[in-house]
C-alpha cells in the first residue's frame, strides 16, 4: 500500500526554508505549526516564571515561619525579663536594709534581721531559678558593656581601669544584660 491510495499528502520537511505558494494547504500547516510553536514556547516561559515565583514564595513563607517560631520562642524565654526588672528595686532595698541592719542589730532585732535575710535569700533563689545572674565586679576590669562608671578614682593602689567599688549591683537575665552595674573605677593620672 502506498500513501497515494489513502490520499495522504507527502511528508514535508518543515525545517526547510522554502517559500510555499499562498493558499497551499502545506503553507497553512507550516504557519499553524509556527504559531503553535511560538505559543508553546511562550507558555513554557510563563510556566517557568510561575514555577520560579512559586519556589520563591515557598522559600519566603518558610523563612517567615522560622522567624515567627524563633521570635515566639524568644518571647516565651524572655517573657519574665520585664517582671524581674521591676522586682530588682525590691532586691536592692533588701540588700541595703540587710547591710544597715547588720551594723545595728542586737538582741531581738538580730532575730528579726535573720528573718528578713531568709526572705531575701528565698527571693534571690527564685529569681536565680528564673535566670537572673548577678554581675561580679569586685577586682574586675571595667567593661562598658556590663558596667556603668559613676565615679573615677585616681589611685595607685589598683591597676588602671579596675573596679574598686560598686554602687548598685548589675544583673544578667538568661545571658542578656538586664541592668548594668554602677561602679567606681580606678584610674592612673
Amino acid at each position: 500500500m502506498s500513501t497515494e491510495e489513502f490520499n495522504i499528502p507527502p511528508i514535508v520537511d518543515m525545517t526547510e526554508d522554502r517559500e510555499l505558494p499562498p493558499g497551499d494547504p502545506q503553507a497553512d500547516l507550516v504557519a499553524q505549526v509556527a504559531t503553535l510553536t511560538d505559543q508553546r514556547d511562550k507558555l513554557l516561559n510563563e510556566k517557568q516564571e510561575i514555577y520560579d515565583r512559586l519556589l520563591r514564595n515557598q522559600a519566603e513563607f518558610e523563612n517567615a515561619r522560622r522567624r515567627a517560631e524563633r521570635e515566639r520562642s524568644e518571647f516565651i524565654q524572655f517573657a519574665g525579663m520585664e517582671m524581674v526588672r521591676d522586682i530588682l528595686p525590691v532586691v536592692d532595698d533588701f540588700e541595703r536594709a540587710l547591710h544597715a541592719g547588720a551594723e545595728l542589730a542586737e538582741g531581738p532585732a538580730k532575730e528579726y534581721l535573720k528573718g528578713i535575710e531568709l526572705i531575701y535569700q528565698r527571693l534571690v533563689d527564685r529569681l536565680t531559678r528564673l535566670g537572673l545572674e548577678p554581675i561580679e565586679t569586685a577586682g574586675k576590669t571595667f567593661d562598658p558593656n556590663l558596667h556603668q562608671a559613676v565615679e573615677r578614682v585616681e589611685t595607685a593602689d589598683a591597676p588602671d581601669q579596675t573596679i574598686v567599688g560598686e554602687f548598685q549591683r548589675g544583673y544578667m537575665f538568661k545571658g542578656r544584660l538586664l541592668r548594668p552595674s554602677m561602679v567606681r573605677v580606678a584610674v592612673h593620672s
